[in-house]
C-alpha cells in the first residue's frame, strides 16, 4: 500500500519549509532512512529521511516551492504496486498526466507562435489546468483564476511561484490616501543613501522566535565574576600534551554540564503540562553563521570529556558556517551558552532560546583588580557571567545555587577533568 509523504516540521514553531532538491526520481528503490529530499528549514538545509521503503512513484511538490508544515510532498508505492496508481491516490494524477501529456504530444502551432509561447506553459482551452495544492490554496485565497495564470512547473503545472509572479505583474494603482500615507511614512532621511537587504528565512526565525521568548518566558537574570587563574593555568597543562588544544569556552561547557549535574532541579524545562526534569545533559551552544546564528546541541555533556566537547564543537562550527548540520542536531537540550568574550565584551545578557529554560552569557576574562581572603589587594583574572533564567523553571534561590555550582566549577576546575 502506497503511503503519502508530508512535509515535516523540522523545528518547533515552524509553519512552513522549501524542498531545496528530490534526491530520487519515481521508480527509484527507496529503503527506510534514505535521504529522499533536501528541505531548507529556517535554521539549516537537511536531508529529509524516508520514513519507509518501497518504490518511489514520484512528487506532488516542485523543487524550490515552499509550502505548509503537513502538505502532501511526494508518494512511496508498496513493492510491485502501479507507480501512477498510487500517485493518483493521493492526489497526484494531474501531474503524472501533464508530464505525460508533455513528452507524447506533438506540436500542433508554428514555429512562430511557439517562440512566442511555449508549449509546456500554455493553457489549452476547455483543459483541466494542474496545479500544486499549495497554489491553488494561494489562488483561491487572493481570489484568483487557474486559468489567468501560466504555469511553470513540468508539463505547465502551476507552482507557488506562478501565482507571486502573476500578483506581482498586475498594476495596483494607489490611492490619494495610501500615497499620502506612503509619503508620511518615509524616513525622515529620504535624500540620504541606503540598500535594503531583504530578510532570510534565518532572519525571520530569528527576530519571529526572540519575540515570541521574551514575550512568553519571565526572563530575570542573575550575574557572578568568576576568577578565571586556576582554570586558563590547567587549559595551558593540558594542551602542552593533548592533541586536541582545548578552549576556555570547551571549559565553561563542560563547567555547566557538571553544575546541573550538580543542581538537578535546574536541569529542566517548562512545558504545558509539568516541569520536565532530564537525568542526561544536553547543552545547545550559540555559532555565528552568516546572516545570524545557530544553536547546535552537544548530547550527554555531562559523560564527555574536554577533548571530546573540543572535536565536537569545532566540527560544529565548521558544518555550521557550511550549513550542513543536520536537523537532529539542532533541536533540544535543556540549556543554552552564548560566549562574546571573542569579540572583548565584558558583559551582556541573553535571550532565552524556548523550550529551555536557562542561557549563560560569557564575557571576556580581563585582568583585574580583586580583593583576596585575606583582604589584600591583588589582580587576577577575572570573567563575568550572568544567566538569564525562566521564572517559571527556575526560582530566585535555584538560579543562584545554580550560578554559585558554576562559580565552584571553574575556580576548581581539576574536577572537570575527572
Amino acid at each position: 500500500m502506497s503511503a503519502v509523504v508530508k512535509m515535516p516540521q523540522l523545528a518547533a514553531g515552524e509553519e512552513t519549509a522549501t524542498v531545496q532538491a528530490w534526491l530520487v526520481a519515481a521508480g527509484d528503490t527507496v529503503a527506510e532512512g534514505q535521504g529522499i529530499a533536501e528541505i531548507e528549514t529556517e535554521k539549516a538545509v537537511v536531508d529529509f529521511e524516508a520514513e519507509s521503503e518501497g518504490v518511489f512513484a514520484g512528487h506532488l511538490v516542485e523543487a524550490g516551492e515552499t509550502v505548509d508544515v503537513g502538505t502532501p510532498i511526494a508518494v512511496i508505492a508498496a513493492e510491485g504496486e502501479d507507480l501512477e496508481a498510487a500517485l493518483a491516490e493521493h492526489g497526484g494524477t494531474a501531474a503524472a498526466e501533464a508530464e505525460t501529456e508533455a513528452a507524447e504530444a506533438e506540436p500542433e502551432a508554428d514555429a512562430e507562435q511557439e517562440e512566442a509561447e511555449p508549449e509546456e506553459s500554455r493553457p489549452v482551452e476547455g483543459a483541466r489546468r494542474f496545479a500544486s495544492p499549495l497554489a491553488r490554496k494561494l489562488a483561491k485565497e487572493r481570489g484568483l483564476e487557474l486559468d489567468d495564470l501560466v504555469g511553470s512547473g513540468p508539463g505547465g503545472r502551476i507552482v507557488r511561484r506562478d501565482v507571486d509572479a502573476h500578483e506581482s505583474a498586475e498594476p495596483k494603482p494607489a490611492s490619494t490616501a495610501e500615497a499620502a500615507a506612503s509619503v508620511a511614512s518615509a524616513p525622515a532621511s529620504a535624500g540620504a543613501a541606503f540598500e535594503d537587504v531583504p530578510h532570510t528565512r534565518m532572519r525571520k526565525a530569528i527576530a519571529r522566535r526572540l519575540t515570541e521568548s521574551k514575550g512568553t518566558v519571565p526572563h530575570y537574570y542573575l550575574s557572578a565574576d568568576v576568577r578565571m587563574d586556576a582554570l586558563l593555568d590547567l587549559r595551558k597543562q593540558a594542551n602542552e600534551t593533548s592533541p586536541v588544544k582545548i578552549s576556555v569556552n570547551d571549559f565553561v561547557i563542560k563547567a555547566v554540564a557538571a553544575s546541573l549535574q550538580d543542581v538537578p532541579e535546574a536541569n529542566s524545562i517548562w512545558t504545558d503540562d509539568a516541569v520536565r526534569k532530564f537525568s542526561g545533559v544536553d547543552i545547545s551552544v550559540a555559532v555565528s553563521v552568516p546572516g545570524g546564528l545557530v544553536t547546535p546541541v552537544l548530547r550527554s555533556v555531562h559523560s564527555k570529556s574536554l577533548s571530546t566537547i573540543s572535536v565536537e564543537m569545532k566540527d560544529y562550527a565548521l558544518r555550521a558556517r557550511e550549513g550542513s548540520l543536520k536537523q537532529d542536531e539542532l533541536v533540544g537540550g535543556s540549556f543554552s551558552v552564548s560566549n562574546l568574550g571573542m569579540y572583548g565584551t565584558r558583559e551582556f545578557s541573553a535571550i532565552i532560546n524556548p523550550p529551555q529554560s536557562g542561557i549563560l552569557a560569557v564575557g571576556a576574562a580581563s585582568r583585574r583588580a580583586v580583593v583576596n581572603d585575606e583582604g589584600e589587594l591583588e589582580v587576577a583574572t577575572v570573567m563575568t557571567v550572568t544567566l538569564s533564567a525562566d521564572h517559571r523553571v527556575l526560582d530566585g534561590a535555584l538560579a543562584a545555587e545554580w550560578l554559585a555550582a558554576f562559580v565552584i566549577r571553574v575556580e576548581s576546575p581539576v574536577g572537570l577533568l575527572v
